[in-house]
This record gives structure tokens, C-alpha cells and sequence, in this order.
């Protein structure tokens, strides 16, 4: 029989909880530290602001492309060209500045415990280290859909009116559009999953962050240049462009993509398979971690 005990001090459960009600009251316990973290409303109003510039230029591209110029004729370009392809792409915008303010509030998930000593309280009320690790996984993906609830609202708000303005309707009843904008949700998960694992790996608040975000940038743009110059060299070459895979935001940008971004692209469905594979050693990766780490 199942017998429960009195909460701990400062309303973290006991050890003879049951387990279903000390994950209950860990989640709730992640929620109130996300909540009274200082910065996320920093992150959410940098979130909105990356959002409204990204749609801007999405925008611009859109008109640019669903013009009466037919361009060179490519039959890539020809796929970009089409109002489904737009319609995706505008209702993702701010994919890659929410996905970095999303990964950086789940490495503050981690940190924050260190940086001001409450892990060691957090796993002594809990000492079931798995309960912990995974509450925070659940903390983070939950805030890092509110992050991407942002971004999609204020996507198909302005999306719709460009489009119905420029003559081709809202495309929602697509489902290649449905599926990228419910992609692009998952994408934003992912990077929550990433942030709790770089924040298991680096446990310094600082250098988790620094390092995160340089990586994330710097990481993007040298990945995009080094593609380039290697399907210049080596155009015959036609299973390069399938280690853009290699690099998350790659994966991701590709996994939301209803037509292929370039020639030889990988197809969606390997992006979403590189994602997921990401946040599953991610996440199996944290847990190990976590549970096995001197916490003092």
C-alpha cells in the first residue's frame, strides 16, 4: 500500500510522496523558478522584437518571389516560388532568434541552481535525481511553447494580411503548412532540450551562455559558409549538402521547409530525424549526467 508524508520545508515534497505526485509538485516547483527568473521577460520582448524584424524581411522575400518574375527557371527555385513554400516560411519567422532565447532560458533552468546554491536543497528534499532532471525538461519545453505561441501568433496575424493582400489567401488549409508551423513547435522544444543539457554539461552560469550563443551564431553562420564553399568546389559532389544535417539549425530550417531550400537538399523528414535524434541523446546525456554529478 502507498502511504504518503508530510511535505518537506518550503513545500518540496517528501521522500515517501508517490512518484506521480513528486513530479506534480517538481514541475510546479520549475514553473515558479522560470516565472521569477528576471530576464525571461528580457527574452520574451528580444523574442518579439526578432519576430517582427525576421518578418519584415520575410515578407519582402515573399513579394519578391511570388511576383510575375518566374526568375532563372530552376526547379528548386520554381518550388520556392510557390505560395504554400511562402506561406511556411512566413509563419516560422523568428525561428532562429526564438530558438536561441529559448535555449538560453533552459541553460538558466540548470544554472541558476548553482549559481545561487539551491541544488544541493533541491536534490536533498528529492533525492530521486531522475524526478528532478525530467521536471526540468518539462519546465523548460512548457516555457519554450509559450515562446513559440509568440512567434506563431504574431507570424499568422501579419501573414494572413500579406497574403490575402497580395492575392493568394492564407494557405492554413494546407496541410504542408500546418506541418511546418507544428514543426516549427517541436524545433522549439528541441532547443529547450539542448539548453538543459548544455546547462548540465558547463554548471557556470557564464560560460554556459557565452558558450551557448556563440556556438548557436557563430556556429550557424560558419556552417552556412563552409557549405557553400564546399558545393562550389565539389558541385558533383551531390551528397554534400546532406551535412547540413550535421548542424542543428540547419536540421531545423530544413525540417520546416515544405519544398527543398537548395539543390540536393535533404528531404523534410531527414531533418525532423536529425532533430529528434539530437534531443534524445540531449536528453538521455542530461539525465545521466545529473544524476551521477557531485551537486556540492
Amino acid at each position: 500500500m502507498t502511504t504518503t508524508t508530510a511535505p518537506a520545508p518550503g513545500g518540496a515534497p517528501s521522500v515517501g510522496t508517490t512518484g506521480g505526485s513528486v513530479f506534480s509538485h517538481l514541475i510546479k516547483a520549475e514553473y515558479l523558478k522560470i516565472r521569477t527568473t528576471n530576464i525571461w521577460w528580457l527574452f520574451g520582448m528580444f523574442t518579439v522584437l526578432g519576430t517582427g524584424l525576421t518578418l519584415f524581411f520575410n515578407l519582402l522575400y515573399a513579394h519578391a518571389m511570388l511576383g510575375d518574375d518566374m526568375g532563372s527557371g530552376d526547379p528548386t527555385e520554381m518550388l520556392q516560388r510557390t505560395p504554400v513554400a511562402q506561406a511556411a516560411n512566413i509563419y516560422t519567422s523568428g525561428q532562429f532568434l526564438g530558438g536561441l532565447f529559448v535555449l538560453l532560458l533552459a541553460i538558466l533552468v540548470v544554472t541558476n541552481e548553482y549559481y545561487h546554491q539551491t541544488a544541493t536543497t533541491t536534490f536533498l528534499a528529492t533525492p530521486h535525481r531522475t524526478y528532478v532532471v525530467w521536471a526540468k525538461f518539462t519546465g523548460a519545453v512548457v516555457a519554450s511553447v509559450f515562446f513559440w505561441l509568440i512567434t506563431t501568433v504574431l507570424d499568422l496575424i501579419t501573414g494572413v494580411i500579406f497574403l490575402h493582400a497580395e492575392g493568394y489567401g492564407s494557405q492554413l488549409g494546407e496541410w504542408d503548412v500546418q506541418k511546418a508551423i507544428l514543426l516549427n513547435m517541436m524545433i522549439f522544444a528541441l532547443w529547450a532540450v539542448f539548453g538543459i543539457g548544455v546547462g548540465v554539461l558547463l554548471r557556470s552560469q557564464i560560460a554556459a551562455m557565452v558558450t551557448a550563443t556563440l556556438l548557436y551564431v557563430v556556429g550557424s553562420l560558419l556552417a552556412s559558409i563552409l557549405m557553400a564553399v564546399l558545393t562550389h568546389y565539389f558541385p558533383d559532389q551531390t551528397w554534400l549538402p546532406g551535412l547540413r544535417l550535421i548542424f542543428p539549425d540547419q536540421a531545423a530550417a530544413i525540417a520546416t521547409a515544405p519544398v527543398p531550400l537548395f539543390e540536393h537538399s535533404p528531404p523534410q523528414w531527414a531533418g525532423v530525424a536529425a532533430l529528434i535524434g539530437y534531443g534524445v541523446l540531449t536528453g538521455v546525456f542530461g539525465t545521466m549526467v545529473m544524476r551521477k554529478r557531485d551537486i556540492s
